[in-house]
């Protein structure tokens, strides 16, 4: 069974950092991209990073270039979201997925809440 555990999220004033993990198992981690997206409270889906199967390639939102930096460790299993010079509108649920190529995910977990606010 697919599975993916969000953990890290929490509460942190404007300009603070937090990282973002997501513990994958039941299937073969290294073998597929990964990706995240978020959820702010009365808003849409937004895609926020992409990584490749070995993390050679990365892609971000404009939103969160040059603060976000997505990262893996295939030995376990785990991919990040290492967050920083967050801003109050980065506040929302973010959710890892597992891709299948750039654009399709085809598990999602649970998600874990990130709130930014003074």
């Amino acid at each position: 069974e697919v599975q993916l555990v969000e953990s890290g999220g929490g509460l942190v004033q404007p300009g603070g950092s937090l990282r973002l993990s997501c513990a994958a198992s039941g299937f073969s981690f290294s073998n597929y991209p990964m990706s995240w997206v978020r959820q702010a409270p009365g808003k849409g889906l937004e895609w926020v990073a992409y990584i490749s199967e070995r993390g050679r390639i990365a892609r971000y939102a404009d939103s969160v270039k040059g603060r976000f930096t997505v990262s893996r460790d295939n030995a376990k299993n785990t991919l990040y979201l290492q967050m920083n010079s967050l801003k109050p509108e980065d506040t929302a649920a973010y959710v890892c997925r597992r891709n299948t190529d750039f654009q399709t995910a085809d598990y999602w977990g649970q998600g874990t809440q990130v709130t930014v606010s003074s």
